[in-house]
């Protein structure tokens, strides 16, 4: 009840209610363009080519996108290039010194590189939208109606003004709606496939019946254990305890207060899930061209690492564990946080300050590091491992061997359209529960009673005690 009571005092207060409002008719817009194609592409053609090709660099596009890329509507680049400029400046911060200045300038430095960042997003948008359609020109697949100068030409303007739109689209969120515009556009375009994917498990269990009720069971159990699993581990940190020492400033007493220093277990996010997994879905982009094909040793090294291979898995599992190590790295710097520590007074019970502070944060931030790696790993596999299964029967000496004792849905999949892959569920669970968190601060801040348990601590005026 008090759920349903918190909902119903969102719509008690006027500026939530206008915010979550806008926030929908944003989401609504979004939507709507993502149905309006671009002129001079036969859609059908070029979702019939899509359908082949889900594990390539395109399918992993596509699902930024919601679906748009695969049939090429105004909005077919959607969030991506705006998403890769923020990195790309994120990643320039550690080597431009220029950068890492207005970094630490406060609101007027973010709202520079912000600024930037949305140059590069256009910049990155019009060399996207070249290449897709010079790529459609030049295939085999008839994708272009009317090929040549006017085409390339109308497909770049389309396709780099509605990346500009969603660009928009998402900052109008962030600044007058609730929750992270660019996040919530994201989320918007994966959940949309949640009808599509309740209608192909609804077809294999009762119309085809390909699968059993301890099928749909597992299914079921597992989707319910992961989204717990990343609940539970996202919301997970380390916390460091940070004291600091009394200081008399002119007559007055200051410090002496006790704190934590708070590591999140993930810190990186989806982040590096989607550096793993763009690098290892662009070999698969490449089993497309004809060079590849005529020659037997590069196909057959690349497919070795395609999906549901045990070598993509290894690969995987290591790529996102080093990316994990390598976005850390830029976000949190040990020596700097030491020695702002240090600076303030503050020192951690038993460690001496300056350089044995920032190595033993260091040690603590690598365990968790390797941690949120191995989780990220965990959470991109089992959904993997669902739709496809892991070929061990491939593996040398104990294919054979593996073939004939281990159960199929573990070697072949359960051949289930799962819409919700690792990357996706972790998006659309992060971003539901950031979006929650807000409209609960919201709440708490006008006294009244938020979603969780642990806002109840503050009484609200709807109270139902």
């Amino acid at each position: 009840m008090k759920f349903f009571e918190a909902v119903a005092n969102i719509f008690r207060i006027p500026d939530l209610r206008k915010r979550i409002l806008f926030t929908l008719m944003m989401l609504a817009i979004y939507r709507l363009g993502g149905h309006i194609p671009t002129p001079g592409i036969d859609a059908n053609r070029l979702a019939a080519y899509f359908a082949q090709n889900q594990g390539s660099l395109f399918g992993f596009i596509d699902l930024f996108s919601g679906g748009m890329f695969r049939r090429l509507t105004i909005f077919a680049l959607g969030i991506m290039p705006y998403i890769t400029a923020s990195i790309i400046l994120q990643l320039l911060t550690v080597v431009v010194p220029t950068l890492e200045k207005l970094q630490k300038e406060g609101e007027l430095g973010r709202r520079k590189i912000t600024q930037w960042t949305r140059y590069l997003t256009v910049i990155l948008a019009i060399m996207q939208s070249f290449g897709i359609a010079l790529t459609l020109e030049k295939s085999e697949g008839g994708f272009v109606l009317n090929p040549g100068f006017g085409f390339m030409l109308m497909t770049m303007l389309t396709l780099t003004t509605g990346t500009a739109f969603i660009m928009w689209l998402g900052e109008q969120i962030t600044e007058r709606g609730i929750g992270n515009g660019m996040s919530l556009l994201i989320f918007a375009g994966i959940v949309v496939g949640l009808p599509r994917a309740i209608e192909n498990i609804y077809q294999h269990v009762f119309i085809t019946k390909e699968w059993g009720p301890l099928h749909l069971i597992i299914i079921l159990t597992i989707m319910i254990a992961v989204v717990a699993f990343i609940v539970l581990v996202e919301r997970g940190e380390r916390r460091i305890p940070v004291q600091y020492a009394k200081r008399v400033v002119g007559r007055r007493m200051m410090g002496g207060q006790s704190t934590h220093l708070p590591l999140k277990v993930n810190a990186g996010g989806v982040i590096p899930v989607i550096f793993a997994s763009s690098l290892l879905a662009f070999p698969q982009t490449l089993m497309g061209w004809q060079v590849v094909k005529n020659s037997p040793f590069l196909s057959g090294m690349l497919a070795s690492i395609g999906g549901s291979q045990p070598l993509y898995y290894l690969l995987f599992t290591a790529l996102i564990i080093f990316f994990c190590f390598f976005y850390v790295s830029i976000i949190f710097n040990p020596n700097e946080a030491a020695d702002n520590m240090r600076k303030y007074g503050g020192f951690i019970p038993g460690i001496r300050p300056g350089k044995n502070t920032a190595e033993y944060m260091n040690k603590i931030l690598t365990k968790i590091t390797v941690v949120g790696g191995l989780y990220l790993a965990i959470l991109s596999l089992i959904p993997q491992i669902m739709i496809s299964g892991i070929k061990l029967q491939r593996l040398p000496l104990v294919g054979n061997w593996i073939d004939t004792y281990f159960p199929r849905f573990l070697l072949d999949g359960l051949n289930v359209n799962f819409y919700f892959g690792g990357t996706s569920l972790l998006i659309v669970v992060g971003v539901a529960m950031d979006t929650v968190n807000q409209v609960e601060a919201q709440l708490i801040m006008r006294h009244y009673e938020g979603f969780t348990p642990r806002a109840g601590r503050i009484r609200g005026r709807r109270s139902s005690s």
